[in-house]
């Protein structure tokens, strides 16, 4: 027997030992479920609430004084020389991008978009402000950017030449039982040359500059991911701050209620409460 199903089955077996069984044990095992996710959601409220505190304490840099150690930065997106791609599904030109192909399922009388596939890639490209520009190296960042393209696929319909074209390289499908294209949905999400982007991270060597050669200051500089909170958003500062106040309440207010009542739940019916 899987673990799994072993993990269900003796689990059945200890709530019927004590006297919960059948319906009550699911309504038990869904209120344990909610009293973990909601302390989740409440600890991840609070680390939300840290990088908030982290971006309004950070003092926004001119490119051309740039130090050593966290920064932020706004300015625009501009490619390195014979750094640039072509996004999977649109073929626009970006310096990073992230997609995701999702499947409409049904399960019961519940229907939902599964993803069955994402991924992201970019290459190191400046940031560019009216002092100067530095290099920037995506790889591992937190990237707030907007969906830019969607298409879908289904019953009599496929995918784009260039979505199926991605696919195929990628050994993934869009069609289900005997060759009938499933219900599919194609995302994209890239960051475009000339973006206005908000960037905090941290500034180190740049290893494609050899120590003290370069002209300028910023270039021995490349903001990367280190310590400290590495985030990318097309949005100002203050669209960011505001943003992360609603993501934080909700967060903390929804895992505090789910905790609270989950956890009443589950004494209401081992009858400690």
């Amino acid at each position: 027997m899987p673990e799994s199903q072993a993990f269900a089955y003796n689990a059945g077996i200890s709530l019927q030992n004590i006297g919960i069984d059948g319906s009550d044990a699911r309504i038990l095992m869904v209120a344990i479920a909610g009293m973990i996710i909601g302390t989740g959601l409440f600890f991840h409220g609070f680390t939300l609430l840290k990088r908030r505190q982290m971006i309004q304490n950070t003092p926004t840099s001119k490119i051309r004084s740039i130090a050593m150690g966290p920064v932020e930065v706004h300015g625009k997106a501009v490619p390195a020389e014979k750094k640039i791609m072509e996004s999977p599904f649109s073929g626009k030109q970006c310096v990073w991008y992230r997609y995701t192909v999702e499947e409409y399922r049904t399960t019961g009388k519940h229907h939902y978009w599964a993803t069955v596939k994402n991924g992201d890639s970019g290459v190191p490209f400046f940031v560019k402000d009216e002092t100067g520009s530095v290099l920037v190296n995506p790889k591992g960042a937190e990237a707030d950017i907007p969906m830019d393209y969607e298409c879908n696929s289904g019953f009599g319909k496929d995918p784009p030449a260039r979505v199926r074209k991605f696919l195929k390289s990628d050994a993934a499908g869009f069609e289900g039982l005997f060759g009938i294209n499933s219900t599919m949905r194609y995302r994209e999400y890239f960051i475009a040359p000339g973006d206005k982007l908000y960037v905090m991270g941290t500034a180190a060597d740049n290893p494609y500059v050899e120590e003290g050669r370069g002209t300028k200051n910023e270039e021995d500089i490349m903001i990367q991911k280190g310590a400290n909170f590495f985030y990318i958003s097309d949005k100002p500062e203050k669209e960011v701050v505001s943003s992360m106040a609603w993501k934080i309440a909700a967060s903390t207010i929804g895992g505090v209620i789910m905790a609270v009542g989950g956890l009443a739940i589950t004494l209401l019916y081992i009858g400690l409460l």
